[in-house]
């Protein structure tokens, strides 16, 4: 008699010791019979995470467990899960959407846990941050594999946990200009024509954590200091002040190691390494000293021209990095011309 097709999946996946064919068999499991079967499909992941020999998928199925799972199922096995050395960290997303606020108290325990893997108790913390609303994670890497020792926010949670585990209100987006919606000067009109790229990338990906790709207003304290060391043109330190680039990375053929468009916030600290020595903070010999580094493409720098500033603006040069000396060409005859070039690549 034939096997149905499902149950020789299960069997060859429980069979295979090659992990590109577990993967490749894996991968067909799911796209034949996740959406009609899925007890069933997730019932066989289930298994192999529980027992399956091939132990770093035993890891990389929880995803899929995870996902294909719906709130108040298997609760038992994500709870499980927790401890089993290399199925925790995504075990903590299971347990949420399973258990939603029943989770709360085992995954704060698991936070405070000394005995647990860094990364897992950093986990649970960031996991536990985002479905509470509560702002656990503010100014942390988006992903807590990351986190340092030091950084995870356990006095937060516990007095969260004494509190009754109330929601908060999440975090608040950047504060951006109004220009942006009702463009009307040429600058005003390019930084829309890039916001609006960086907005899609926002709504594919977003952690208001650590927000990125965003125009924001500058603080006052950063324009002030910025003032202090440079004349800059108008059409550039508008840019700053209106539509500040927080974290914005360009990534796309043009800038195919990706291009770095500084803010009010890291303008100064940018030109470390170039201008001036990161150490002793003295001027670095065979630097032209009127060269303003405002990004930079997998660190070949693209500079502002401050000592050729005419109506309001200046040109652009930029250079490759690591040729024994500078060789700047120009790059763009204005600042304006450059942000319409980086908004056409994002």
């Amino acid at each position: 008699m034939a096997v149905a097709p499902l149950a020789a999946l299960h069997r060859k996946l429980f069979d295979e010791t090659d992990g590109v064919k577990f993967s490749k068999l894996k991968d067909r499991l799911l796209k034949k019979h996740a959406a009609d079967e899925r007890q069933a499909v997730l019932a066989i992941l289930i298994a192999y995470a529980r027992e399956g020999q091939l132990l770093h998928w035993r890891a990389f199925l929880m995803t899929d467990i995870v996902a294909l799972a719906e709130p108040g199922e298997y609760g038992d096995f994500f709870s499980w899960s927790l401890d089993m050395d290399g199925l925790a960290y995504w075990g903590v997303d299971g347990m949420l959407k399973s258990m939603g606020k029943e989770a709360y108290a085992p995954l704060v325990a698991l936070a405070t846990a000394e005995n647990a893997k860094l990364s897992v108790r950093a986990k649970a913390v960031k996991s536990l941050a985002v479905f509470s609303r509560q702002p656990f994670d503010t100014g942390l890497p988006q992903d807590p594999g990351h986190w340092k020792p030091d950084s995870l926010p356990l006095a937060a949670v516990l007095a969260w946990q004494r509190d009754g585990y109330p929601d908060g209100a999440g975090h608040a987006a950047p504060a951006t200009h109004a220009a942006l919606d009702d463009p009307r000067t040429p600058l005003e009109k390019a930084a829309a024509r890039l916001e609006k790229k960086l907005a899609a990338r926002r709504r594919k990906e977003q952690d208001l954590a650590q927000p990125s790709n965003w125009l924001a207003i500058a603080s006052a304290a950063d324009m002030a200091g910025i003032a202090q060391r440079w004349a800059l043109p108008e059409q550039y330190r508008r840019f700053l002040a209106c539509h500040s680039p927080l974290r914005v990375l360009i990534d796309s053929q043009q800038y195919f190691q990706g291009l770095s468009l500084y803010g009010a916030d890291e303008l100064v600290k940018a030109q470390y390494g170039y201008a001036w020595d990161a150490v002793s903070g003295a001027a670095i010999a065979g630097w032209p000293e009127q060269y303003l580094v405002i990004a930079d493409a997998g660190a070949d720098p693209y500079c502002l021209d401050l000592g050729a500033i005419a109506g309001g603006d200046a040109p652009v040069y930029t250079a490759e990095h690591g040729m024994g000396a500078w060789r700047f060409e120009r790059h763009a005859d204005s600042f304006i011309d450059f942000l319409n070039e980086i908004a056409a690549a994002a």
